[in-house]
């Protein structure tokens, strides 16, 4: 498969299981998933479900105990640590639920820093922030720091900190699970504007006003996918439990 025909992401067989006091825990039990460039795809299910734990392993914040993925068809087993951070700052943004800003650093540096690791000139890095806060309505908060803001402006700021290098792909975390209604509108109708403009998004949310901005809706359930539909009427490409996707390049 060539990189221009591969799926911007691709897992197969991935196992992850969380051991601590107690039972261990199986997070994600054998899980096949791909996505195609431009998808819009929201991973539903309960609390407990192991949603987080599957956006992790795809992000490669955490490890899998098995199985492998692939990023835009690079299979990516052999990723150290140093790897990743770079794969994060290139081509995979990341939106969590508490925001992860870095509280003593300004709005203006929360968002450069990811372009200025990754070697963008800073002149650069200042206009594509500059762009980013102006669309997202944050012009005037450049200089505010995080805790003066509110949920719904820091989620915006850690929305434009994760696209400001233009990643292929961006994964979002219940990223109006710490937000009040509006916020949540406002986090949907952004994820939607650049879903349109040809963004990938893998979004995890409990949700469904959010899921329902997706064009794809996988239901996650006990560490696995229990279904995969299209919203738009097309036949669901899930075969059940087993969490078997097949999907045409």
């Amino acid at each position: 498969m060539s990189e221009s025909t591969a799926p911007v992401l691709r897992a197969e067989g991935l196992v992850k299981t969380h051991h601590g006091e107690g039972a261990p825990a199986h997070a994600v039990r054998g899980v096949d998933l791909s996505v195609t460039r431009g998808e819009f795809v929201a991973i539903t299910g309960p609390s407990g479900a192991g949603k987080s734990t599957l956006l992790h392993l795809l992000g490669g914040l955490q490890r899998p105990d098995a199985g492998s993925i692939w990023l835009d068809g690079e299979r990516t087993d052999g990723y150290g640590e140093a790897r990743w951070a770079v794969e994060r700052r290139k081509r995979i943004g990341i939106v969590f639920q508490f925001f992860n800003l870095v509280s003593d650093l300004s709005v203006a540096d929360n968002v450069e820093l990811p372009a200025l690791l990754a070697g963008v000139p800073p002149r650069k890095a200042r206009a594509e922030r500059e762009e980013l806060l102006a669309e997202l309505g944050l012009q005037g908060k450049e200089r505010s720091m995080p805790g003066e803001l509110s949920g719904g402006e820091q989620q915006r700021v850690a929305l434009a900190r994760a696209l400001v290098n233009h990643p292929p792909l961006l994964l979002a975390d219940e990223p109006a699970g710490s937000l009040d209604s509006r916020g949540t509108r406002e986090v949907m109708r952004l994820l939607s504007r650049f879903h349109r403009r040809g963004q990938t998004i893998l979004l995890v949310t409990h949700d469904a006003r959010l899921a329902s901005a997706a064009d794809r809706v996988i239901s996650f359930f006990d560490g696995r996918i229990a279904d995969d539909a299209e919203l738009d009427g097309v036949p669901p490409r899930g075969k059940g439990i087993s969490g078997v996707l097949e999907l045409k390049d």
